[in-house]
């Protein structure tokens, strides 16, 4: 069983930025795909961004491409969702999903969930 903890969501103004943490526990992480969801009130879950086990492969959504960026640190077991230039529209609770073996863009895919961190961006 894996165990997903994300941390870094806050209130923050418009144009600014955050960083948020996945990080995971709970047995061996070797080779698991990492992806960021958000989910906004009264909104269908969507997806954010995604990374493979090497990093060699990334999807980004349109709508948050030029401004966010994925990384990993598969030392540390911990994804990073690094969020620049930030619109009101960002707002939503940012959730971190993982699979044993490949890149989904769609949430259904994923075997493991976080419970998710709050963004909250300010006009």
């Amino acid at each position: 069983q894996v165990q997903l903890v994300e941390s870094g969501g806050r209130l923050v103004q418009a144009g600014g930025s955050l960083r948020l943490s996945c990080a995971a526990s709970g047995r061996t992480f070797v080779g698991y795909a990492m992806a960021w969801f958000r989910q906004a009130p009264g909104k269908e879950r969507e997806f954010v961004a995604g990374i493979n086990w090497s990093g060699g492969s990334i999807e980004i959504a349109d709508a948050v491409k030029g401004r966010f960026t994925i990384s990993r640190d598969n030392a540390k077991n911990t994804a990073y969702l690094k969020m620049n230039s930030l619109r009101p529209e960002d707002t939503a609770v940012y959730l971190c999903a993982a699979d044993p073996h490949t890149l989904y863009v769609s949430g259904g895919y994923y075997t493991y969930w976080g419970q998710g961190t709050p963004v909250t961006v300010s006009s």
